[in-house]
């Protein structure tokens, strides 16, 4: 039995038993959906087993590219025929134990939301961020892992919303640039671009991986994949916010230094290409 919020409810009840809840024991992927096309399906669904093989979740036989592609599409058409919007498919270990679980079994939730936005934004007109230095994140494995242990990123949030920012760069436990808030960050210096090593401890980021295939196709342009410190931050000419669902969010004002986009704008019609050609 617990008390919840003043009401008293069986203890059975899968909302206040799972270990995604109690101990934060899951991982997610957010999923961008265009006509019910899942874009970049293959990267997300080795990016899950990937992670449940790390937390050792036991993989069912069941779970194949095919059956979550499935059960995506069919949570989808319960809300209309070409869905197009975001999917949070999560997984978590069956409830059961404290620390130590009474099985290794996954459950899984998804959780669709219909937006009207197909493709990628190219018209950002003003997005301000700055450095969240009031906590930091682990340089290791885990922190690659796309799990439900966010509280740094929810504070961080909150603290972007108190300043008029629109997104924040969280540093790392050695005081390196990892990522941002709510995806992965990129520079642009002439010709370089540039984008924290994972043992920075950012994500592992889909999003993060198909900008840096891209960019090895082109000419014009190196991707490095390098650490880097505050100054060159001030000293780029682009800073990019990367994920699944938004693409690239190209930052306008970092401090008192106005950035510019051209690069980032075509890489995003890059992408919105891609999409299209689905």
């Amino acid at each position: 039995m617990i008390n919840y919020n003043g009401n008293f409810k069986d203890l059975s009840s899968d909302h206040f038993g799972n270990r995604g809840f109690l101990f934060g024991d899951s991982i997610f992927e957010t999923i961008k959906v265009v006509d019910n096309k899942i874009i970049y399906w293959e990267e997300h669904y080795l990016r899950l087993i990937s992670s449940m093989r790390i937390l050792r979740i036991e993989i069912p036989n069941l779970y194949t590219p095919d059956f979550f592609e499935d059960e995506i599409r069919k949570t989808n058409l319960k809300i209309e025929p070409f869905f197009s919007g975001r999917v949070r498919l999560t997984i978590f270990r069956k409830g059961g134990g404290l620390y130590l679980p009474q099985y290794n079994d996954p459950i899984f939730v998804i959780d669709s939301q219909k937006t009207d936005q197909k493709l990628f934004n190219v018209n950002i007109q003003s997005y301000k961020i700055d450095l969240f230095k009031e906590y930091q994140i682990q340089s290791n494995l885990i922190s690659n892992l796309k799990t439900n242990n966010k509280v740094v990123n929810v504070i961080g949030s909150i603290y972007a919303e108190e300043n008029d920012l629109d997104n924040c760069i969280l540093l790392n436990d050695k005081k390196v640039v990892s990522e941002f808030l709510n995806g992965n960050i990129f520079i642009v210096n002439d010709s370089i671009i540039k984008t924290p090593t994972l043992s920075s401890g950012c994500l592992n980021g889909v999003m993060r991986n198909k900008i840096i295939e891209t960019i090895n196709k082109l000419k014009n342009f190196k991707i490095e994949e390098k650490d880097f410190s505050l100054y060159e931050l001030i000293s780029s000419s682009e800073i990019w916010v990367t994920n699944s669902i938004s693409g690239i969010i190209p930052v306008t004002d970092y401090r008192k230094k106005h950035f510019s986009n051209k690069v980032a704008i075509s890489i995003i019609n890059y992408l919105n290409k891609q999409i299209s050609d689905y």
